[in-house]
C-alpha cells in the first residue's frame, strides 16, 4: 500500500525518499526516488534493498542535512564543470576550423587530446569531494538551508547556461589572445596548439580554485600540483626526439612572450567572472552567502531572519547588502522557490511557502496534497 503511495507522489512530479526497516518496507524504498533503510530489530532485508543504511532513525537528520546536501552541492558542480572543460577544447577546435578554412585539421595532437581529459582535468574536479560551503554545525543548525537543494538552486537550465556561456568565452580569449600573439612569429603548429592548451589549463585552475569554497592543503596540491604536473609531462614528451613536439616546450618556455600571453589569458578570462562572482556576493547575497560572511567573521552565530521579505525589500529599494542580525534561537526562513520547481505550486495554498517551518499554532491548515493547476 505504501509501495502505490510513493508511486502516486512520483506521477505528480514529487521526489520522493522512503524510510523503513522492514522487510514488508522494502517496495516502498524500491519505488521511491531515495530509499533510506534502518537496520535494526527486523533484520536487514530495508537495509540492504536501500540506496542508504544507518543504524538509527535519529541519523536521518545528518544523512539528509549534512551529507545529502553537500552530495548535492559536489554534484551539481561536477556535472557542470565536465561540460564546461569539455566544450572549452571544442569550442578552440571549432574556431580553428574557421581559420584553418574548414579543412578538418586538427589544433592539437592526439597525446594533447587524450591527456587532456585523462590527466590535465581530472585531477582538480576531484577535490570537490573535499569542499564544504558551510560548516556542519551551521548546516545543522539552519535547517531551511536545505531548501536551496530542493529548489534546484544550483543545478537547473540558467546555472548551466552560464557555464556553457564561460566556456564559450573563454575559448574565444583563448584562441584570440594566442593567435594574436603569435601572428608575427614563425611559429610551428605544435607550438601554437602548445600555448591554446597552457591558456586552457590555468583557466581551468582559476575556475577550479574560485569555485572551492574551503581549501585544504590536499586541494591546493590537486590544482596547483596539475598545473605543475602539466608541464613535467610536456618536458618528458619534448625530450623524445620521435614524438612530434620535440623541444616545443623547452623553446617556449624560454620566450617571455609565452608567459605574458598565459597571464593576459588569465587576466581577460577571470576578469569579468570575478567581477560578477563580487557584485552577486556583496548586494545580492543569497542566504548560503550570509552564512558564510558571518562563519568568516568568527563573530556570534547570524540567523537567517525574514530573508525573503529583505531579499525583496532590497529589489524594491536599492542595491544594497542584506542585513541580518544575530539572535539566540534559531528562526525560520521564507526563501522563494523556482518558478520551474515542482514545489513552487504550493505558493498559492497560503500566505508564505515555506510555513511549515512555522510555530504549530501560526501555520495555515490546508490539504497538504492539494497542487495548484
Amino acid at each position: 500500500m505504501l509501495s502505490l503511495l510513493v508511486k502516486l507522489l512520483k506521477s505528480c512530479d514529487y521526489r520522493t525518499l522512503a524510510i523503513g526497516d522492514g522487510g514488508n518496507d522494502v517496495r516502498m524504498i524500491q519505488q521511491a526516488h531515495i530509499g533510506v533503510g534502518i537496520s535494526g530489530r527486523e533484520g536487514l532485508q530495508a537495509a540492504r534493498a536501500a540506496d542508504y543504511s544507518i543504524g538509527k532513525f535519529r541519523f536521518l537528520k545528518r544523512l539528509i542535512l549534512v551529507h545529502g546536501r553537500y552530495s548535492y552541492n559536489r554534484t551539481a558542480f561536477l556535472s557542470q564543470y565536465s561540460f564546461y572543460k569539455s566544450l572549452l577544447i571544442c569550442f578552440i577546435q571549432i574556431l580553428f576550423s574557421f581559420l584553418s578554412g574548414i579543412a578538418g585539421t586538427s589544433l592539437f595532437n592526439s597525446v594533447s587530446l587524450m591527456a587532456y581529459n585523462v590527466f590535465y582535468t581530472s585531477i582538480p574536479v576531484l577535490t570537490t569531494v573535499l569542499d564544504k560551503d558551510l560548516s556542519e554545525k551551521t548546516v545543522m543548525q539552519n535547517p531551511e538551508i536545505l531548501l536551496y537543494c530542493q529548489a534546484g538552486r544550483l543545478l537547473n537550465p540558467s546555472t548551466f547556461a552560464g557555464w556553457f556561456g564561460r566556456s564559450l568565452y573563454h575559448a574565444i580569449v583563448i584562441f584570440l589572445i594566442t593567435i594574436h600573439a603569435y601572428s608575427n612569429e614563425r611559429s610551428e603548429m605544435e607550438e601554437l596548439s602548445m600555448v591554446a592548451l597552457s591558456g586552457s589549463i590555468w583557466l581551468q585552475a582559476f575556475v577550479v580554485t574560485l569555485e572551492m569554497n574551503s581549501f585544504t592543503f590536499v586541494q591546493l596540491l590537486a590544482i596547483w600540483g596539475n598545473c605543475i604536473a602539466f608541464y613535467a609531462i610536456n618536458f618528458c614528451i619534448s625530450s623524445i626526439p620521435s614524438s612530434g613536439m620535440y623541444t616545443i616546450m623547452f623553446r617556449l618556455c624560454k620566450q617571455p612572450a609565452y608567459w605574458m600571453t598565459l597571464v593576459l589569458i588569465s587576466g581577460v578570462g577571470m576578469g569579468p567572472v570575478l567581477a560578477l562572482k563580487y557584485f552577486r556576493y556583496t548586494y545580492r547575497p543569497s542566504a548560503i552567502n550570509i552564512l558564510q560572511k558571518a562563519e568568516r567573521s568568527r563573530g556570534p552565530m547570524y540567523s537567517l531572519v525574514n530573508l525573503e521579505s529583505q531579499l525583496r525589500s532590497d529589489k524594491d529599494t536599492m542595491m544594497v547588502p542584506v542585513a541580518t542580525t544575530p539572535v539566540k534561537g534559531k528562526s525560520s526562513v521564507y526563501e522563494p522557490l523556482l518558478s520551474d520547481s515542482p514545489m513552487a505550486s504550493r505558493r498559492s495554498l497560503g500566505s508564505s511557502s515555506f510555513d511549515i517551518f512555522q510555530p504549530a499554532h501560526s501555520r495555515t491548515s490546508y490539504p497538504r496534497n492539494i497542487k495548484a493547476n
